[in-house]
């Protein structure tokens, strides 16, 4: 599954602000395939993420959930587009400790699928997410899917 989670983002995500390895701004999380069939990166929380002070910005932890959820199907190799997002922060994640973000499958029915992710940070689940996403056309009809869009 983890080769999956490479030839996917190359394929598809390469200058992805998240996950993409083209990207010079990019994240660069580095999702690895767990035995229960999720996926999960760490993030370190760095000073330039803040938003209120001592927080990182909402935004991006809104960024790392979908990321999460993205990279799970890219580990099925399914290459899809998030149609809706729901998030509930539960606390603030705080800046300067680390957190994990993991995501895993909650139902499919191609090409619809539904998964859920969170962010943990010092053992506390800090936000969680469901989202919504609807497989690529290029990748049902089996063309191949130009940089930086499935």
């Amino acid at each position: 599954m983890n080769d999956n989670i490479a030839k996917a983002q190359a394929a598809w995500h390469g200058g992805c602000i998240a996950c993409g390895r083209l990207n010079p701004m990019g994240l660069r999380l580095a999702f690895a395939s767990k035995d229960d069939g999720s996926v999960e990166a760490t993030f370190p929380c760095a000073q330039v993420f803040e938003g209120y002070g001592g927080r990182v910005h909402g935004g991006v932890v809104a960024t790392l959930l979908d990321a999460a959820m993205t990279n799970c199907l890219f580990a099925r190799g399914i290459a899809a587009l998030t149609g809706e997002l729901t998030i509930r922060f539960r606390h603030s994640v705080d800046i300067a400790a680390p957190a994990c973000v993991r995501a895993w499958v909650e139902r499919s029915s191609r090409p619809l699928y539904l998964l859920r992710a969170e962010l943990i940070q010092r053992e506390e689940v800090k936000a969680r997410a469901s989202g919504k996403f609807m497989e690529a056309r290029s990748a049902r009809d089996g063309s191949k899917a130009g940089r930086g869009a499935p």
